[in-house]
């Protein structure tokens, strides 16, 4: 990778900080951090050019109060003592304005949702007496209750900190954070309905609480897709500098160019050693000094991030003089922890005397947890099987009219713990199909042990629509009521790519495999093996309940689009 992410920044002059603190005879925290080396900008390299809104750069002097009348404008006074240099102005961190506006848009559409949930749910149980007896007149105390619930919700929406930019655009962490804040806020109305003996109505809450959520749910999806969109062209990203090893500072630059939708856009590295090599480029972007070096990087490109990976010379004292000269500064420090494909559900951080321990849980694979998303799966199977029994029979009937074979396809599948299942599917290629795949191995398109042709010739008419809208696929609702898969999980297995399958790709069958999963949603069979190879894997190790759900969402959406299907 070539190109350059790096905007076109203007260049800043940069002012050396005063080393010493005179009067306490010793370095001062902060200029630890600082560096003596003079730091020369980069020049702009040619590449897509992200919009970042221009951030102004702190004046040294104020930042450090430092005396007007000293040659340095970094100075310390000679009469500060270490305490009170310690004690300095801190600054908040400086939010970009897209961050601030976005965050005002999900205010304004949380407001409109909840309002509307509200109404709906007065109405549909005062004005049509549904769920819960006949129609009744609305009191006084209940216009004023929903008007007590407005702003409380919202409140709940807040405190849960569900509109936080570093959780928006990204992950299932905003959408669980929503569905939290509702049924906690719901529990303290219950609480204090009990309290002061008001029976308020269960028909209101049945109606106003699970449509609250599927509004707030569905509202901050929308607002998402446009967000990414944004994201997508280069805008809505906050300025990042990575510091650390070379390696590491190489893999996050990678992961972060593969995912703009993170939020950051990397516009300089700090390395070991890197004071020797400025202008230099990783993964198209400049270093612009030694890892010491990161508060002149900052003020340079005026970046509002920080993102500290590991390294020998960022020792816990360094990082923490890191995170006390970018308060000043307003900058916002990342520590990368290192952690490869682990999510949050899995990770619980506890202080220990001073120390912040990071724990990482083992993977679940059985337990109540487990048993549950089984019974989900179950019903949720069952229900659809009710429900598509007609438009199931009707693609049965089609399926045989339009080519000689059976209806259904049964293929051999390895299952959770490697063991083999018969999976179903509506068939959608000509009969004989599997014998062709030797003749036809000089036109497949898949990577690793994958066979896929997008212009397959033994796929049939009808089976070429089944499967651009995964209509082909419905019958393995019956394996999940077999228990042979879930709905979601990873992407089921032939035996002989399971034969081929390394150390890590084995984890795969400690689940079921799914109908749908991380693969299916993130690309099908547009997605090289390497990487859907590894999306199964995160799925195997971090998945939840809620996540599941959440890939069920994106199932549709990838269904309408059908996108890498074939």
């Amino acid at each position: 990778m070539t190109h350059s992410l790096w905007p076109r920044l203007p260049s800043i002059p940069l002012r050396r900080p005063m080393t010493l603190i005179r009067a306490a005879g010793a370095v001062s925290p902060v200029s630890l951090l600082s560096s003596s080396r003079p730091t020369t900008p980069a020049g702009p390299a040619s590449g897509p050019t992200p919009r970042i809104e221009p951030v102004p750069t702190p004046d040294p002097s104020k930042a450090r109060h430092s005396d007007s009348n000293s040659p340095d404008s970094g100075a310390i006074p000679i009469q500060r003592s270490l305490r009170a240099t310690t004690m300095r102005h801190v600054a908040t961190i400086d939010v970009a304005p897209w961050s601030r506006a976005h965050q005002t848009r999900l205010f304004v559409v949380d407001a409109v949702l909840v309002a509307f949930a509200l109404t709906v749910a007065f109405v549909v149980r005062f004005a049509l007496g549904f769920p819960g007896g006949g129609i009744v007149e609305p009191t006084t105390s209940y216009v004023l209750i929903s008007l007590l619930l407005f702003p409380g919700w919202l409140l709940a929406l807040s405190m849960e900190r569900s509109r936080d930019r570093r959780i928006v655009g990204v992950g299932v962490t905003e959408y669980h954070k929503v569905f939290q804040a509702t049924w906690k806020f719901f529990a303290v109305v219950a609480g204090v309905s009990y309290l002061l003996r008001f029976d308020l109505a269960r028909g209101y809450v049945a109606v106003a609480l699970p449509l609250g959520i599927a509004l707030l749910l569905g509202g901050r999806f929308h607002a998402r897709r446009w967000l990414q969109g944004q994201r997508s062209s280069g805008e809505c990203l906050s300025p990042l500098i990575v510091a650390g090893s070379r390696a590491g500072v190489l893999d996050l630059i990678t992961e972060l160019h593969a995912n703009p939708q993170a939020g950051y856009v990397v516009v300089g590295a700090c390395v070991p050693d890197g004071d020797r090599e400025l202008g230099a480029l990783i993964e198209g972007v400049p270093v612009l000094g030694d890892v010491l070096d990161v508060p002149a990087a900052v003020r340079q490109t005026g970046a509002r991030s920080v993102a500290v990976g590991g390294c020998d010379s960022l020792t816990s004292t360094v990082v923490r003089n890191l995170g006390w000269e970018l308060e000043t500064t307003g900058t916002e420090l990342i520590v990368v922890p290192g952690l490869v494909d682990v999510a949050g559900p899995r990770v619980l951080m506890s202080p220990a005397e001073g120390l912040s321990l990071v724990h990482i849980d083992a993977p679940t694979f059985s337990g109540g947890k487990y048993l549950a998303k089984t019974v989900i799966d179950w019903l949720l199977a069952l229900g659809a099987v009710v429900v598509l029994a007609v438009p199931l029979a009707l693609v049965a009937v089609v399926v045989k009219a339009t080519s000689p074979g059976s209806v259904l396809y049964r293929q051999e599948r390895i299952g959770r713990d490697g063991t083999p299942f018969q999976m179903l599917k509506f068939r959608s290629m000509r009969t004989g199909a599997d014998a062709e795949v030797a003749s036809l191995a000089d036109l497949n398109e898949a990577g690793g042990p994958l066979f896929k042709i997008r212009d397959d010739p033994r796929v049939t008419t009808i089976g070429r629509y089944m499967r651009r809208y995964s209509i082909d696929e419905l019958p393995q609702f019956f394996n999940v009521l077999r228990g042979d898969m879930a709905l979601v999980g990873p992407r089921p297995q032939l035996p002989g790519e399971v034969a081929k399958y390394d150390g890590h790709a084995a984890r795969r069958l400690l689940v079921k495999p799914g109908i749908t999963g991380l693969w299916q949603v993130s690309g099908r069979s547009d997605l090289e093996w390497k990487v859907g190879l590894r999306k199964d894997v995160f799925y195997t190790e971090n998945w939840t309940v809620f996540s599941d759900f959440v890939i069920l969402a994106k199932t549709f959406k990838a269904i309408v689009a059908h996108k890498g299907a074939y």
